[in-house]
């Protein structure tokens, strides 16, 4: 297994087990060389959104690498001003040119119920939806899904999808492993993608964490992403720094023991847990 191996997601399309995140990674100079370093250490799988406010820094980072298009996979997402069929199919527009891609291979609706939206949160999902789908259509995506959403988000939005989603990036580490958002994904066929996947920073002192990864000569970081992908999760590890975007990439070699995967499985709250997506204030 290694940085290139896929899952298949419902729709048949393959998507490589690792991505690399770019949330909050500063435009600019940053983010494409952060980019540039990803795609040179292996990873062919880079996430954002337009939310990051990092899309034309990371296009460039990926024209950089010279690598063909086929062999990567770049996700993108609907930000929350623009939940509705006219705003939706122009921001689809403005994130292809922004990233100069002819097409996205997954696009993701950010947010479930941002606050301007609270009233119809529903419908504005049901016709931000239906300009992803028209896009699937048009070959501009390659697989459509969400991000945050929780199974009451889910059910609303199957009411009226043609096209069902892949996949659910979620908040997910050793701190809150969401067991409801994740077995409903399961059951739906929704592949569950792990944002923030090293939890915050506190993840890293965690004491339990050291000794397993002492245990196995390996770092924390390494230990929690290889215990994401046990899970059968995709994990978007984020870095900056060159030499940690190449440690994160090295969770091939390795796997854990069943008994350490469930001391991991218990250490929840020891950095945090999900926001409530109903109650964001954004």
């Amino acid at each position: 297994m290694g940085l290139k191996d896929t899952y298949k997601l419902a729709n048949g399309v393959e998507i490589p087990v690792v991505g690399f995140g770019t949330w909050q990674t500063p435009d600019g100079q940053v983010a494409e060389d952060s980019v540039l370093a990803a795609l040179k250490a292996g990873y062919r799988h880079i996430d954002t959104a337009a939310a990051y406010g990092n899309e034309e820094s990371v296009g460039r980072g990926i024209k950089a690498s010279g690598i063909p298009r086929e062999e990567l996979f770049v996700t993108t997402k609907l930000w929350n001003k623009d939940h509705s069929y006219d705003l939706a199919k122009q921001a689809i527009e403005d994130s292809l040119t922004k990233l100069g891609l002819d097409y996205l291979d997954l696009y993701l609706i950010h947010w479930p119920n941002p606050i301007d939206f609270r009233d119809n949160w529903e419908q504005a999902n049901a016709d931000s939806w239906r300009a992803m789908e028209e896009a699937v259509e048009a070959g501009k995506i390659r697989a459509i899904g969400v991000s945050n959403f929780m199974p009451h988000h889910l059910d609303a939005l199957y009411k009226t999808a043609k096209i069902k989603p892949v996949v659910n990036q979620i908040f997910l580490n050793p701190s809150d492993l969401q067991p409801e958002v994740v077995a409903y994904n399961e059951e739906h066929d929704i592949l569950s993608e792990a944002y923030s996947p090293l939890g915050t920073g506190k993840i890293f002192e965690v004491a339990e964490l050291k000794e397993v990864a002492e245990k196995y000569n390996k770092t924390v970081a390494q230990v929690v992403l290889r215990w994401s992908l046990q899970h059968g999760f995709l994990p978007l590890p984020k870095s900056v720094h060159e030499d940690r975007i190449k440690e994160n990439a090295e969770i091939f070699d390795f796997e854990l023991s069943e008994d350490d995967v469930k001391l991991i499985d218990g250490l929840r709250g020891v950095a945090g847990l999900s926001k409530n997506p109903d109650e964001a204030t954004f």
